[in-house]
């Protein structure tokens, strides 16, 4: 099984919308791929939020196959949809895990 994490900072100021944004259509979108099983999503804790808030969006799929699929058929259009909303008000990195 494959853990595909993104973890995103994002704004203070659009950290609302893009929470209900992810919620009711990136997850949904990403899902429809019908490359992950399952998905979770949770706010990072740190002491200072000056600098935007935290999330780690976790998708868990079946294999590293699934993972690369994935990775070369689908993601890069869904990033370049929230790069196109989102800009600058957001930072990500994403790493896959084995577990």
């Amino acid at each position: 099984m494959i853990i595909y994490n993104v973890t995103v900072n994002v704004d203070t100021d659009v950290s609302d919308e893009w929470l209900q944004w992810m919620k009711a259509t990136h997850i949904p979108e990403v899902m429809q791929c019908g490359i992950f099983t399952e998905h979770r999503m949770v706010r990072v804790l740190t002491d200072d939020d000056e600098g935007g808030i935290t999330f780690a969006i976790q998708y868990t799929c079946a294999d590293m196959d699934a993972y690369i699929n994935y990775r070369d058929n689908f993601a890069p259009a869904l990033q370049q949809k929230t790069q196109a909303k989102y800009g600058e008000k957001l930072m990500a990195f994403a790493h896959y895990y084995k577990q």
